[in-house]
């Protein structure tokens, strides 16, 4: 988790399926007068930037009740909380949380649309201060894959996915299974475990499980990614596609490996 601070008001950042979400709550801090989530939700041009967004986004949108909330909106008597639009939608921009963190979070590119309902300089501000943070956490890890591939200048991370260097071949059992997202067929190829599982067997850990990847992984998955996209082009199944990158996975991490090694030794 990471905080931001936009116009001297703190605002939390949570990790969502591997994607940035933004406190709408900590925003409403910065608002001047009673305002809240679900006055913007009312408004029509709202519903119909959300509905684009999931449109793009979220192959699951239930867009039956998606048009329903858009002929309402607008309406005095209307109203409709963050909450609501995800359970009636099956919306993901969205996300109502409970608990220590809890309030409505936003995907990025939503939290950066009602950033401008506060104000036109809030906006600003929130887009500035979130790229400097990526920034940041670029620096902090000390390497930009795409520029420094040959800077290899490799350390383990203490963690629970690097207890086994290179990946284990997956049983018939995880083969079969199928799996919600491409996300999680890379994961599993690679690290052994979806990112629900990690989540489970790592309750302490803030984050997700490709924050606890170490360098050769990530190159790995690069690569994975790329060919996965390829795979999908040829039409080849989940199992197959799961079959020939848990095989990448093994064979590269395994060059990656060996070759770091003999960088540290020179």
């Amino acid at each position: 988790m990471a905080k931001l601070t936009v116009l001297e008001n703190e605002i939390t950042i949570l990790k969502v399926d591997d994607q940035d979400y933004i406190s709408l709550t900590d925003m409403l801090k910065a608002k001047d007068g009673d305002f809240f989530i679900s006055d913007w939700l009312r408004n029509r041009n709202t519903i119909e930037y959300l509905g684009i967004w999931e449109k793009i986004h979220n192959p699951d949108f239930n867009y039956g009740e998606f048009a329903i909330i858009t002929s309402k909106a607008g309406l005095n008597s209307y109203k409709l909380s963050a909450k609501e639009w995800s359970e009636k939608t099956n919306a993901i921009g969205l996300v109502a949380k409970a608990g220590r963190y809890g309030g409505t979070y936003a995907h990025k590119d939503i939290a950066f649309e009602f950033g401008m309902w506060i104000s036109a300089e809030f906006k600003i501000y929130l887009i500035k201060e979130f790229q400097r943070l990526k920034e940041e956490e670029q620096k902090q890890l000390g390497w930009d894959i795409r520029r420094n591939l040959t800077k290899l200048n490799y350390k383990i991370h203490a963690d629970a996915i690097k207890q086994n260097l290179i990946p284990k071949e997956l049983t018939p059992a995880q083969i079969n299974f199928v799996y919600a997202s491409e996300a999680d067929i890379l994961n599993v190829a690679l690290f052994g475990m979806t990112a629900k599982e990690w989540r489970e067997s790592n309750p302490r850990l803030d984050g997700n499980i490709r924050d606890y990847a170490d360098v050769n992984q990530l190159v790995c998955l690069a690569n994975m990614e790329s060919l996965n996209a390829h795979f999908i082009e040829e039409n080849l199944s989940q199992v197959e596609r799961l079959k020939k990158l848990n095989k990448l996975a093994i064979t590269q991490m395994g060059i990656l490996n060996t070759n770091t090694k003999q960088l540290e030794k020179k």
